[in-house]
């Protein structure tokens, strides 16, 4: 019987066999597929455009049980306004910054790489620790173990800056090297990863956790919507926070260079432009009225990352956006300026879905509020921040009222006042 061949040059018989070898491999494999998580699994896109992934299931319920679930969160009442449409960030939430109350969430505890919005914990946690005016000569060690393509604002080694001058480089520039150098300040890069833990963790962001602090992609290194909006909570209780991310454009010393004139040396500076587009603006983007910071961020790995903060009338928002799908220019302060627009409509009308929790040291800052200094401020700042205040630096913008604040089941009221520097109304020179 003649034996007929195959392109492959197999027979028949021998090609069957084979291809029922295939069939039970697969067919033992399926088990294992079918048992893995849903978003675990890698499918091709149908329609040529990234796949994206599934948050988990289920989440934390810290701040209500809620946020625990996967999805948009928000219980509209009479006459409440529709969500956006055009929102594509993985996470987001819009938040009461006085009453904590959250109006909306989407994923609120999805733990994401943050970016350059840990910045605003590194603040927290460290900028209370270091007199404004101090000043430090940079070593080449204070600058090593950056990533590579970080950003930076041009600290140079071997020239002194104040500690001053290196906030602006974090917050206008989201400098890394200034992040670097104030850490090799606050006693080195790893007992500054260990402070912030803490004060994460003091703060109950325990989706957080932390790698390094200038939020350079690292691996196991997260944080959440939730969290970056409790960073930001707490930071804008301190006026040098509330100075710097507020800030528009500001003078950053540069080199030394000989005068023609009087042939002596002398130290230039150069000027610097915050980030935050929608504080500056930016083409096609006009800045957000009542904007006042906080903290914006990018890497390849996190997508973009937004926390803002802006009033209108006796209402103060927070909105934090985390990695935008859709890829238009600026959308993830589009999407943070279309929240706002929204909580600014919707606040009074819709029923909480969740609550920015107090930190676990609540007791403490009642005292604060008292007139005692928190723990993790030094007397020095203390009594700087209560200087600058007197000399009347700030302006107050109506950002005031009573924060509810839960504690060991009692409802304890802290009035606090949050006055906003006058350049958050200034469009930057130029």
């Amino acid at each position: 019987m003649p034996v007929f061949l195959t392109t492959s040059g197999r027979s028949p018989s021998s090609l069957a066999r084979r291809r029922l070898a295939i069939a039970v491999a697969a067919a033992a494999l399926l088990p294992a597929l079918t048992a893995a998580p849903a978003h675990a699994l890698v499918r091709a896109p149908q329609d040529g455009k990234e796949k994206q992934p599934r948050p988990p299931a289920k989440m934390s319920s810290i701040g209500g049980k809620r946020l625990s679930r996967a999805g948009t969160q928000v219980q509209l009442g009479p006459g409440a306004p529709k969500l956006p449409k055009k929102l594509s960030g993985r996470s987001w939430v819009v938040a009461d910054a006085e009453s904590g109350d959250i109006l909306a969430a989407n994923n609120a505890h999805w733990r994401l790489p943050p970016a350059s919005t840990l910045k605003m914990l590194f603040a927290d946690t460290v900028l209370p620790e270091l007199p404004k005016n101090q000043k430090h000569k940079v070593l080449p060690s204070d600058l090593e173990g950056m990533g590579e393509g970080s950003s930076q604002v041009g600290v140079k080694e071997n020239y002194s800056y104040s500690v001053h001058d290196l906030w602006l480089g974090v917050f206008l520039r989201s400098g890394n090297d200034a992040v670097h150098v104030l850490s090799a300040m606050n006693g080195g890069k790893q007992k500054t990863v260990q402070d912030m833990q803490a004060h994460a963790q003091e703060l109950n962001a325990l989706d957080t956790h932390v790698v390094s602090p200038d939020g350079y992609d690292e691996k196991g290194q997260v944080s959440s919507a939730y969290d970056l909006t409790l960073f930001a909570r707490s930071g804008l209780q301190k006026p040098d926070f509330r100075e710097y991310c507020s800030t528009a454009t500001a003078d950053f010393p540069g080199g030394m260079k000989k005068d023609k004139k009087t042939k002596k040396k002398k130290r230039e500076s150069f000027g610097i432009q915050n980030t935050n587009r929608l504080l500056t603006g930016d083409f096609g983007l006009e800045p957000y009225k009542g904007i006042a910071g906080v903290k914006n961020g990018y890497t390849s790995h996190a997508g973009s990352t937004f926390t803002g903060v802006a009033q209108r009338g006796d209402r103060v928002l927070l909105v934090t956006v985390m990695n935008p799908s859709e890829g238009e220019h600026n959308e993830v302060y589009k999407e943070t300026a279309r929240l706002f627009d929204w909580g600014f409509k919707a606040a009074g009308k819709v029923a909480p879905v969740g609550k920015l929790v107090p930190p676990q040291g609540a007791a403490k800052q009642v005292a604060g509020a008292k007139g005692e200094a928190p723990r993790h401020r030094t007397n020095a700042s203390v009594a700087a921040s209560q200087g600058r205040e007197s000399r009347g630096m700030w302006m107050a913008l109506g950002v005031t009222g009573a924060a509810l604040v839960a504690l060991a089941g009692a409802a304890l009221l802290v009035h606090r006042r949050w006055p906003l520097p006058e350049l958050v109304r200034r469009r930057p020179r130029g």
